[in-house]
Order: structure tokens, then sequence, then C-alpha cells
């Protein structure tokens, strides 16, 4: 729903939600900036009606009655669109208070904490600590990234953005103008999905790869929306957790340990290197320049040229 339709539904809903009489369509429209700006009544009397309808569909309770003046008036009676009192029972309460504490930064920290509060007054009782209701275990998403904030919105809104971002392979960051749409969590590391104009494709966007800000740039999408966004599923594959092959690496002892977890095999080689075979897919070669000169690919040759090139590509820079 556009931001400008959304906000006079809003306006329209209480107005009809805080007036004590019925209002007439030129009190409404006298009471609504976006109606004054309507243009002739033609216009206005079809966005009314279908923004009427709208409430309606959305579950507001609109009454139409006579005013005084013979004149059919619109209101919508709080009794009439009062929820039911909300009940919760201990795991539900405890499960939705687990929920409310897992956001500690940005913005949806008030949010969190003020949902909180509303569940407590809804049942969960003071004395019920989420917390050991569950294991004793307190959830928490990281974010320390500055390019969240701005990217969350862009997402909410569907607002194009543009930032530079810095390519593993790469030396210095390039601009990319992007269509956001989804941000996902992922083994502790934020990525963005959207549509990159400048390539023309869907691209995934590590943020804590993300330099300088984020800037809104235009409005609108040209790229379709696709109705799955598979954040994590890209990047599982483009780490190498889909694995079809094998490669065999080189580790300096002590080091690497996400790659050590990954490994099938583990065989010392003494002067502090042991050798590792490690099930990959796509994009490995990029993950393993992440660890420098404490890994040496030794086959298959296709994977030690491509880190090659890439360590090759930093160096120049």
């Amino acid at each position: 729903m556009a931001i400008a339709k959304a906000e006079r539904l809003m306006n329209l809903a209480l107005c009809l939600l805080g007036t004590r009489r019925p209002l007439s369509k030129r009190e409404l429209r006298e009471s609504i900036e976006a109606y004054l700006e309507a243009g002739n009544d033609d216009s206005f009397n079809r966005m009314f009606e279908r923004d009427k309808d709208d409430l309606r569909e959305l579950g507001l309770v609109i009454a139409t009655v006579e005013n005084m003046d013979g004149e059919v008036g619109y209101l919508a009676r709080r009794d009439s669109n009062r929820l039911p009192p909300i009940t919760l029972d201990a795991e539900e309460a405890a499960a939705l208070g687990l929920a409310a504490k897992v956001w500690q930064q940005a913005r949806l920290a008030g949010a969190a904490s003020g949902a909180l509060q509303k569940l407590r007054a809804a049942g969960l009782p003071e004395d019920v600590d989420p917390y050991e209701a569950h294991g004793a275990l307190e959830p928490r998403i990281p974010v320390h990234e500055a390019a969240f904030e701005p990217l969350m919105l862009a997402c909410r809104d569907r607002r194009p953005v543009v930032f530079e971002y810095r390519k593993a392979s790469a030396a210095r960051p390039e601009p990319r103008h992007v269509e956001p749409w989804a941000l996902e969590c992922w083994r502790g590391h934020w990525y963005l999905a959207g549509f990159d104009r400048g390539r023309g494709a869907e691209r995934v966007f590590r943020l804590s790869r993300i330099t300088g800000k984020v800037r809104s740039r235009g409005t609108g999408f040209t790229a379709p929306v696709p109705d799955v966004v598979t954040v994590r599923e890209t990047v599982e594959s483009w780490a190498g957790e889909i694995a079809d092959r094998s490669a065999r690496i080189r580790l300096r002892s002590g080091a690497g340990y996400p790659l050590r977890a990954k490994a099938v095999e583990v065989r010392e080689l003494g002067d502090g290197w042991d050798e590792l075979e490690i099930p990959y897919g796509h994009g490995l070669d990029a993950w393993l320049v992440e660890f420098g000169p404490d890994v040496v690919v030794l086959e298959p040759a296709e994977l030690r040229a491509d880190v090659v090139d890439r360590l090759r590509a930093v160096a120049k820079g």
C-alpha cells in the first residue's frame, strides 16, 4: 500500500473513531488534507468511497446515519470496533515475552520494550521471567552495522537506495544502486537481498561490507519483488553450505576454526600445518580469501586459481 494512501486511510479512520456524531462527506473533506487536494467533487467522491470500502475490508465497522440536516453522515462507534480482551496462557505469554526481548539495538529496541509492557498488561505475569520459562536463554539479534536501520526503512517503504559496497575480492568499494527487498540475519551477519540496477539482476549484500552512508535515490521499483525472497538460501550457497564438491586445503594450526567445523577429515602435517578435506559449493574461494596466509588450496586446481586471482586483485589495490 502506498504511503500516501495509508496515511489518508489512517486519518479517515481517526476522524470516524474520534467523532461523537455522524460526520458528513463535506465535513470529512474539510478535515482531511488529502481530500482537500482531491480536485473536483467527482474525484473526491470516488476517492472517499474507495477509502470507506477499504476500511470496511480491513475490519472497521462504519455506521451510516442521517444527521439533523438530512445529510448522510458516517462514524465508527467505539463499542462496535473494540477488540475482545486478550487472554494468554503462561507458555504463550512467555513466548511473546521472549520475542519482545530479542531486539536490543537499533530503532526496534524501543518498540520491543513498549510491546513487552503491553504484554504485561495483557497477561504476562510480572513474576514470570520469560528467560527462566525457556531454560534461562536470552535471545538477541545483534545489529552493529550503521546500514541496518536505513535499509530496514527502505525495505519497508519500497525506496531504492545507493551505497558503496566492497566485495571480499576487491580492494576498493564500488557504488551500488539497489531496490531493497528483505533483510535477514545468518550466522551473526546481516544480509540484504534486492535488485541491483547496475547488474540488472538479484543480488545479496553483506551489510558489514557497506561503507559510508545509505542514501535514498528516486521512487518506485523497476523490477517485480518476488513472493519469496531466499536470502539465507542464497548466502548458504555462496558460502559453500550447499556442497556438491570436495576440496583439500592446508590450514595453519590454531587458525580457521569455521573451516575446521566444516571439514570431513583433518590430518596433521607438522611444522604448524594441517590438511583438511572440505565439502563445498559455489563461493568457497571468496570465503578462503578472508583467511589470508593461513590457508593454501591444494586442489581442485580451479579453486586454487580462483583464490590466487582474488588475492592478486587485493594485492594490486
